[in-house]
């Protein structure tokens, strides 16, 4: 077991620290609370383990081998962020709509295929795991994300719900909503290095 905590530690900090998934989690977690962002946290860490698991068969050497591929997927993770972060500047959580929701579980799975940070981790993180052969490389990388996201997320719904205890106010509430929807947006461009 011990061989296994230098990965342990490289995915744990790499999905532990802000980016498109840690932004929606404490926002949703803000925005509607820990119960209902259980189906959004659910579907990230099944996501995140299917990606690293393909990463792990031999996927992310095929993006790697194919730039033209690679560049479609930049641009298709950049236009969708983007979205996502024009969705949260103009949302407004102190009016309550219909179609104001949390992700569900099969959107949050969805969003991991064009989640730029998350396949950088997953690839660097087979660098851990040279080793193995590609099932035993799935089966390590697609356990160990699933397994730390589990807490990663269950960590930053929780603050995110906390936070909203000091978002009192619809100026509170909108300051919030701009700076997650700006650190979203900067994940659009970051893409692209």
């Amino acid at each position: 077991m011990t061989e296994f905590l230098p990965l342990f530690g490289f995915v744990f900090f790499g999905l532990f620290s802000p980016g498109p998934n840690v932004i929606l989690i404490t926002t949703s977690g803000a925005r509607f609370g820990f119960r209902r962002t259980v189906p959004h946290i659910i579907g990230v860490v099944l996501g995140v383990g299917v990606i690293a698991a393909v990463v792990g068969i031999g996927i992310g050497a095929v993006l790697a081998a194919q730039p033209a591929l690679a560049t479609v997927l930049k641009i298709v993770a950049s236009l969708w962020i983007l979205w996502m972060a024009i969705n949260l500047w103009r949302a407004d959580p102190a009016r309550s709509r219909t179609a104001d929701r949390p992700f569900t579980v099969v959107q949050a799975i969805l969003f991991q295929w064009v989640n730029p940070k998350l396949w950088a981790v997953a690839l660097s993180a087979t660098a851990y795991v040279t080793a193995f052969g590609p099932v035993q490389q799935a089966l390590t990388l697609g356990l160990t994300f699933s397994g730390l996201n589990l807490g990663v997320c269950i960590f930053w719904a929780s603050a995110g719900t906390l936070l909203s205890y000091l978002l009192t106010n619809p100026a509170a509430w909108r300051i919030f909503m701009r700076v997650m929807a700006l650190g979203l947006a900067g994940f659009s461009v970051l893409v692209f290095l």
